[in-house]
């Protein structure tokens, strides 16, 4: 027995010792990839062409940063990317939050051929062109509403809510809530709500890096520069090299200059466009497994 115990042991520890290992690793391969970004920013771009920048910094330089906020339209993209992201999470949660609760209840009139019509859309769609004269038909064309409403809802998220609230404990309160005179629409907002912090955090955070990281929407419906989202501002400092300075790029004389700025500014713009995210993904990380894992486990 002992020795059994023994040989149990032994085996803990080795699979705890691998199992560190192939974490470590995953990590690398992870991590890396954004911890080069960052470091490439702030390099040499020369030095970075070369492959002489790997663990850290050389040559200390901070351009790419100065020359992507002195363009004048970025202050304004992440202004309106951050109104978009605020409203269209807000909208897009609480959409899915209710249709979700709504189709996971049993005395719903329809409910399967309401979800079948949720499920057909994950499948078929109009495509892109229907759904732009369908927006222009509603006048929403270069409209702030045109960021907000045709993306508001995601039908994978209305299952994964549906999902968490099916055979959980909203029948049992709801008998109960009923019983001592609850209406729907305060059992909804006083009780369901509450309870579903869980499943708020992971909707929040699907929309909220969704609605962050979404330019075609600007790049259709937008005419305006003064309306774009940020990420369509960097696509077209990136695409296009126009970055200007007090309106104009004549400070920037010989192509290698351009070519440096340019690779400079590359690394710039991932960093500009995650960073929000990445400061705002701990706050909800701990409920993100648990929340996910609870609307396939209901399911």
């Amino acid at each position: 027995m002992r020795s059994h115990l023994l040989r149990e042991t032994t085996s803990d520890k080795v699979f705890d010792i691998l199992n560190v290992i192939i974490m470590i690793l995953v990590l690398i391969i992870v991590g890396y990839p954004m911890y080069f970004v960052v470091i490439a920013s702030i390099s040499d771009p020369m030095l970075v062409a070369k492959g002489e920048v790997i663990l850290f910094p050389r040559n200390f330089i901070t351009i790419g940063y100065k020359r992507l906020f002195n363009y004048p339209q970025i202050l304004t993209g992440y202004k309106n990317t951050t109104i978009y992201t605020l409203v269209g999470t807000v909208i897009g949660v609480f959409l899915t939050i209710s249709s979700g609760y709504a189709l996971s209840r049993k005395d719903l009139l329809g409910r399967r051929f309401i979800t079948l019509l949720f499920v057909f859309t994950l499948f078929f769609n109009g495509g892109l062109i229907p759904t732009y004269l369908l927006v222009k038909k509603l006048g929403l064309i270069d409209t702030f509403w045109a960021m907000i409403i045709p993306s508001a809802v995601g039908v994978f998220n209305v299952i994964i809510a549906k999902s968490f609230y099916e055979g959980s404990w909203v029948d049992e309160l709801s008998d109960s809530a009923m019983i001592d005179g609850c209406g729907d629409l305060r059992f909804f907002f006083q009780i369901v709500l509450p309870l579903s912090s869980p499943l708020i955090a992971v909707m929040t955070l699907f929309y909220a890096v969704g609605k962050w990281n979404s330019f075609f929407d600007g790049l259709i419906y937008l005419r305006t520069p003064t309306k774009y989202p940020l990420q369509l501002v960097l696509r077209d400092i990136l695409i296009t090299g126009q970055l200007m300075l007090g309106g104009s790029m004549q400070d920037v004389g010989s192509i290698t200059e351009r070519l440096r700025l340019s690779e400079l500014l590359k690394y710039s713009i991932m960093i500009v466009s995650s960073l929000p995210i990445l400061i705002f993904y701990p706050f909800v990380q701990k409920y993100f497994t648990k929340g996910i894992m609870l609307g396939a486990i209901k399911g």
